[in-house]
């Protein structure tokens, strides 16, 4: 039934102000560290503490909340979070947060303002200014008469297409949350990672740099080129094919300059680029304008602007006053300045033979809107490095292909290609509006309306002029990259109204404006991302100036920017950066197409009108522009992008940001795990997947690191390593301890550089956590089929005897799950991955067929540095009635087949007679086993018990006999004097003597452990004659007793098993064929 509740209004009592003053005096005790947080130390909930802290008003929630009185030191009241997230402000970005503030007192403060722009002037105008500019009053007329008409709008309809389709997916990554700092850079990185984040970051700030080395280098074009004569540049040209050489070097002298004086502006605040942003931008609108009202103005009369032709080729009309030959003044003829260009008459022939045979004709640089003739611009005309600019339209007599004359040349031999690379910089700018996403009154509302509203825009102007181009202007004059035939007066300048004049002012101040642009925004961009801490060679460009200017990050910036200025050719920058910006925009593509497929949860933008084929489209179209602009640039851009990326996977700083390809990695390693689940494995797919137990000391660290050393040789990184150990207790009391343990095995595990998982359990005892390790490890097909561990060491004189038995029922354990069992015996003295061994042998004692896995187990050591080196001895056993011959010729055939190189050796180990020290040792085994049974002891009475027995029967067998004692009914026994000088040379037993008297006490023996014994002592001797110099001995490891009465036994005849061996490595199969001799 629904439950009213009544607010009723509470006045302060005394004992509450009381309270208040001793939280305000106990805040104020703990000083500022404390205040921070834990989000000041934590990196991965920076972006999220400022909405999720746990700050609460005990006044307020205490009475009336007491219900989740607890649950408020670790959540918020929902009160308190709505009204967090209702007066959140994210520190604002851009150029407004480091402006300057100058108080009455002359103290300079860092003033922060909270987001005040909305779509047009925070998203709209910038991304304008940013489009538009350079290229469009440079270079377009030249790409519409070189091109024609109709494939300058397929150039420009696909690089519109390009960033039409990057604006949509960007605007929907955009809209997917709040971007509080980094701009473009930081939704990439945070949407794939810091990989790819970085990748995409230091693109965006190569191409933003060598933006600015366009731009700076557009400036120097038009004030070389348009403003000032060239007699008043440094670097003069004494003949025609020095010109190029001396502009070049001009607009790298004059460019340095420029670059310096912007970088000083940039340097003392960028106060003052803001200032002077709108005025660059209403350059741009203005030169427009004039362009526009230029084309209309054609309709009503063209404008007064000449291109002189000889024949059909564009002659340079800067150099002479007149196109005409001669003219006539007071009834006298005589040369014009365009004869003696072509005449000399100190020579045979005077006049150059085309000068001669073809008059000079006088046509319009421009012509009407609507005068039809549109046409003879369609088509395009592509030509070579210094070839004459001719109409062809017109009739010419060519007996000569000379070029001497002041003729209009082509600079750079042209293709549609060429012209894609120099055209794409046009389009780039689209991610000015999301990097100014701070100042916004409602960014996810005004970036995407801003950014597409801009591109359809721009889109439109650029096509628009186009058409306007190739209709009202001459085709030989759109061919002339620097206006020469019109008496260098910039193309587009030719077609505004009222002067041509406001078209090449308004695009210096537009170059001007979009270079301070640049250098202002691509130190920021650099300072983001050495901030991030990805790549630790960039962190000195994180620092920055007490007002926040990004000083480091200016100066490489600008040093950057230099190279592209000493290129000297702005047709030879574009391309390079047209590389960086479509690197960056596909990968904006990409991002948005993981984050759509992979339909993650977090994935909910605002803006609705995206699909994943248009950002794949837009990724594509993105690829294929870089390819179709300069391919060798591409593959080098693709190249430094991949050593990036590497280079961020090796050595920067690890970040998790819960990035798209996460996501894609767990929707990947879901299908594989399916897949391998559906089939089983072959046998040549076979490879250890271990499962490694480790052992914690008491302060829960590390306790047997050679263990992680021989994973890692025996592994090489490859398949699945999980390395576990068992907490014993309950979770909840150990969820702290469970936590460092696993840090605590990460590290050792980073230390010896091993791949893998790391999995503490907390369990009741060590045995059931054991077993939950053995049963539940892994996931689906990648689960483990064999267990590695370290013999149990001192489990004699253990207090407890949890040790080996834990031990042996975790044999039985994995036996019972099909799975292999290695255990490591002498763990301490293993090879570290820093040790080689120069020489040596791993020795395999193939006892019993488990699968192959002792013959796999070498060849896989050998693949790493420290066994390389060992050569590789397999030894069997053969029996009383086996053929050692015929068994040798069968093992190297097998061998050879399973391409295995190794040394082989059968060992020929017959009945022999049980020996008095086999007695012995068996009789002392049985008889500690059943005391200790018995009786419950402390450590120190075991010890003096077990000593007394060892003391009673040293002194029963002080006396030696040669005689040999009658067996027993149920065992036949021979001793000879041979055999006992041999047993007392062995020296196995310092302080048993042997004695030749068959012993009472040994007649109650149990014969099963005696024959167990006896092959332990038997085959121990043999495995120590041969294999005692070994760097490595693999063996059998045989079953436990099915009875667990007798499991301390089983100890003891392992211990017999692998006595005077340094390296022991105890193999047991899993129950399957693990190798095989076909391909």
């Amino acid at each position: 039934m629904p439950t009213t509740f009544t607010v009723v209004p509470v006045e302060d009592s005394p004992l509450s102000e009381t309270h208040d003053e001793q939280i305000q005096n106990e805040e104020d005790k703990e000083g500022p560290d404390t205040a921070a947080g834990p989000c000041s130390d934590d990196e991965a909930y920076r972006e999220t503490c400022s909405l999720i802290s746990t700050d609460h008003d005990e006044s307020l929630y205490g009475k009336n909340m007491a219900l989740y009185e607890e649950e408020m030191d670790s959540t918020p009241m929902v009160s308190s979070l709505l009204n967090k997230l209702a007066n959140y402000t994210n520190i604002t970005q851009g150029v407004i947060e480091h402006e300057e503030a100058e108080s009455e007192d002359g103290i300079k403060r860092v003033t922060v303002n909270g987001p005040q722009m909305g779509t047009f002037i925070g998203v709209y105008l910038p991304c304008m200014q940013n489009i538009l500019g350079v290229i469009l009053f440079l270079r377009l007329t030249w790409i519409v008469g070189t091109a024609g008409i109709l494939q300058s709008l397929a150039i420009v309809f696909m690089c519109c297409a390009c960033t039409m389709l990057t604006a949509i997916s960007m605007s929907a990554i955009a809209t997917n949350g709040v971007v509080p700092a980094g701009g473009s850079y930081y939704m990439i990185s945070r949407t794939l990672g810091p990989e790819f984040g970085g990748v995409v970051g230091l693109c965006f700030y190569l191409g933003t740099t060598f933006a600015g080395s366009m731009y700076v280098l557009g400036t120097m074009e038009i004030l070389l080129k348009y403003i000032i004569s060239p007699n008043y540049t440094v670097f003069q040209a004494d003949t025609k094919e020095k010109e190029m050489t001396a502009m070049q070097n001009n607009m790298r002298l004059y460019g340095t300059g420029c670059l310096i004086v912007l970088s000083l502006v940039v340097f003392l605040g960028v106060k003052y680029v803001n200032k002077l942003a709108l005025v660059f931008l209403s350059c741009v609108i203005l030169s427009i304008m004039a362009v526009y009202a230029g084309a209309i103005q054609t309709t009503i009369k063209t404008t007064d602007f000449k291109i002189c032709l000889l024949g059909n080729r564009t002659l340079q009309s800067y150099k002479f006053d007149k196109c005409v030959k001669t003219e006539t003044i007071d009834n006298v003829t005589t040369t014009t300045q365009l004869w003696a260009l072509f005449c000399n008459d100190t020579q045979d022939l005077p006049c150059d033979e085309y000068f001669m045979n073809n008059n000079v004709t006088e046509i319009n640089a421009t012509r009407s809107l609507f005068s039809g003739d549109i046409s003879d611009n369609l088509w395009g005309q592509y030509s070579t490095k210094g070839v004459i600019v001719e109409k062809e339209e017109l009739s010419s007599v060519s007996n000569s292909a000379g070029s001497s004359g002041p003729y209009v040349l082509n600079d750079i031999a042209t293709c549609f290609t060429i012209l894609v690379g120099i055209y794409f910089p046009s389009v780039t700018g689209i991610m000015a509006g999301s990097s100014r996403s701070g100042n916004l009154k409602d960014a996810q509302r005004s970036i995407p309306t801003g950014t597409i509203m801009a591109v359809v825009t721009t889109s439109f102007i650029y096509i628009s002029c186009v058409v306007l181009f190739g209709a009202c202007i001459e085709g030989v004059a759109l061919r002339d990259k620097y206006g020469e035939s019109v008496n260098r007066t910039l193309i587009v300048g030719t077609l505004a109204w009222p002067s041509p004049w406001l078209i090449v002012i308004g695009s210096f101040f537009s170059c001007c404006g979009a270079g301070l642009q640049s250098l202002t925004s691509a130190p920021r961009i650099l300072q983001a991302i050495a901030r991030d801490g990805i790549m630790p060679f960039l962190q000195v460009f994180g620092h920055s100036k007490s007002n926040g200017e990004p000083t480091w990050a200016l100066l490489l910036t600008g040093a950057i920017c230099e190279i592209g200025i000493l290129i000297g050719s702005l047709d030879e920058v574009a391309p390079i950066l047209s590389m960086f910006f479509l690197m960056c925009y596909l990968f904006v593509n990409l991002a948005c197409a993981v984050q759509t497929l992979l339909r993650t949860p977090n994935w909910r933008p605002r803006f609705k009108f995206y699909h994943w084929f248009l950002s794949f489209l837009g990724m594509s179209l993105s690829l294929s522009l870089m390819f179709v602009s300069s391919w060798y640039y591409a593959l080098i851009v693709i190249v430094f992008a991949g050593f990036i990326y590497k280079y961020i996977e090796y050595r920067g700083a690890e970040k998790e940001w819960g990035d798209g390809l996460r996501g894609l990695s767990l929707n990947a390693a879901h299908y594989s795990l399916i897949k391998l689940e559906e089939t089983q494995l072959h046998t040549k797919n076979w490879r250890p997947q271990l499962l490694v137990f480790l052992k914690l000391d008491s302060d829960l660290e590390v306790k047997h690191s050679r263990l992680l050393s021989f994973t890692t040789q025996l592994k090489a990184g490859r398949g699945l390593t999980i390395v576990c150990s068992v907490l014993e207790g309950t979770y909840m009391a150990r969820t702290a301890d469970a936590k460092t343990s696993e840090q605590n095995i990460k590290a050792a595990m980073a230390k010896e550089k091993m791949k893998g998982f790391c999995h503490v359990v907390v369990s009741s005892n060590q045995r059931d956590g054991f077993s939950q390790l053995i049963q539940s490890a892994g996931l689906g097909g990648m689960k483990h089929n064999a267990v590695l561990m370290s013999w149990p060491t001192n489990w004699k004189q253990a207090e407890s005897s949890l040790s080996w038995r834990n031990f042996i029922e975790t044999i039985r354990e994995t036996t019972a799950a099909h799975q292999a069992l290695l255990v490591a015996k002498n763990i301490d003295s293993f090879p570290t991955n820093q040790d080689r061994f120069a020489e040596g042998t791993i020795d395999v004692w193939w006892i019993v067929h488990d699968g192959g896995l002792l013959m796999l187990l070498p060849f896989l050591l050998r693949q790493h540095k420290v066994w390389k080196k060992c050569r590789m001895r397999i030894f069997t056993v053969a029996q009383m009635d086996d053929n050692s011959i015929q068994m040798k010729k069968d093992l190297q055939m097998f061998l050879y087949h399973l391409r295995l190189d190794a040394k082989v050796e059968v060992v020929e180990m017959h009945a022999g007679d049980i020996s008095a020290f086999t007695y012995e040792k068996t009789l002392v085994m049985e008889q500690r086993s059943q005391m200790l049974k018995h009786m419950q002891l402390s450590r120190t009475e075991r010890e003096r018990e077990a000593q007394l027995i060892h003391d009673r029967n040293t002194k029963s067998h002080a006396i030696l006999n040669d005689k040999v004692t009658p067996t027993s009914d149920r065992v036949q026994m021979t001793w000879t004097k041979e055999k006992l000088i041999s047993e007392r040379n062995r020296h196995r037993e310092p302080n048993m003597a042997v004695r030749d008297i068959f012993r009472p006490e040994w007649e109650n023996l149990n014969h099963a452990n005696v024959r167990r014994m006896h092959t332990a002592v038997k085959l121990n001797e043999v495995v120590v004659n041969k294999s005692q110099g070994a760097q490595l001995v693999l063996l059998n490891m045989p079953g436990p007793p099915k009875s667990k009465d007798g499991d301390e036994n089983y100890m003891e005849f392992l211990e017999v098993l692998t006595e005077g061996l340094n390296r022991v490595l105890l193999v047991r199969g899993g129950g399957r064929e693990v190798i095989t001799i076909y391909s």
